[in-house]
């Protein structure tokens, strides 16, 4: 049995732990620390690393966890200025973890290395995205384009909606508040609102969400929707084609 777990890291920053009980990947560990507090009170030993993307708060950790396992495999994108990468990986490459058999999507925008990893064998299947679509939202464009994110998001939005999506950061309540700023007559977003903010009144993490509530509740899911296409053309899209309409919503919500 395959479990997935959050350890908190920095401020928002979730580490995601795979294990069967004995053994454990960790997903972009930014930060050692937790990472061997979470194993050592788990009692799980290390076995590997999935690495999303460069961003140092999902690779700050990798050195310092290769002390305590020497033997560790990590895997990540083909890029040779991330330190310790034992296998670099690119779209449609496979690899099994802990039984489970995973595939690679490359999904560039946030940054141009970006890959996220995908298990269709998996009851409900499972996405980990690192920072390319969060809960109610999308990364900032560091590295990318608005149209390379578009492409990248068109894609993991046709993932199967059951698919649970394990994304690196806990903003689904301000990206809520966006959505509902953007589309403001979705029900399903005022209900997502309402729901979440409870949750965080409770300290309780937003996550795992899904793609089906992704499409319903995520404007940057939702870029052919009339409202949302009203809305991108009163901040400057230059027309309503939904790439368009996306890169008008990524430019307010990086000043919302």
């Amino acid at each position: 049995m395959l479990n997935i777990r959050p350890i908190p890291a920095f401020t928002d920053n979730y580490i995601w732990c795979l294990d069967d009980g004995r053994h454990a990947y960790l997903v972009d560990p930014g930060d050692a620390e937790p990472a061997l507090a979470f194993l050592e009170r788990h009692r799980l030993t290390l076995a590997g690393l999935l690495i999303t993307h460069h961003h140092l708060d999902h690779i700050g950790g990798i050195a310092g966890l290769r002390q305590h396992f020497p033997d560790i495999t990590v895997y990540g994108p083909r890029n040779p200025a991330i330190a310790g990468i034992d296998h670099a990986l690119g779209e449609g490459d496979t690899l099994a973890v802990l039984g489970s058999h995973w595939r690679v999507l490359a999904v560039p925008g946030h940054t141009l290395d970006h890959i996220a990893y995908f298990c269709a064998d998996h009851q409900p299947p499972l996405l980990l995205c690192g920072d390319t679509l969060f809960a109610a939202g999308c990364g900032r464009l560091f590295e990318g384009s608005a149209a390379q994110m578009y492409a990248s998001l068109q894609r993991l939005a046709q993932l199967p909606d059951i698919t649970e999506l394990y994304c690196a950061h806990e903003y689904t309540l301000s990206n809520l508040r966006f959505a509902r700023a953007a589309e403001p007559d979705n029900r399903a977003v005022q209900r997502r609102f309402e729901a979440v903010s409870r949750m965080r009144d409770r300290a309780e993490i937003t996550l795992p969400s899904s793609i089906g509530l992704e499409r319903q509740t995520n404007p940057f899911l939702r870029c052919d929707t009339p409202e949302l296409q009203r809305a991108a053309r009163g901040h400057d899209a230059a027309d309503t084609s939904p790439e368009q309409v996306f890169a008008a919503l990524r430019r307010w919500k990086d000043h919302f």
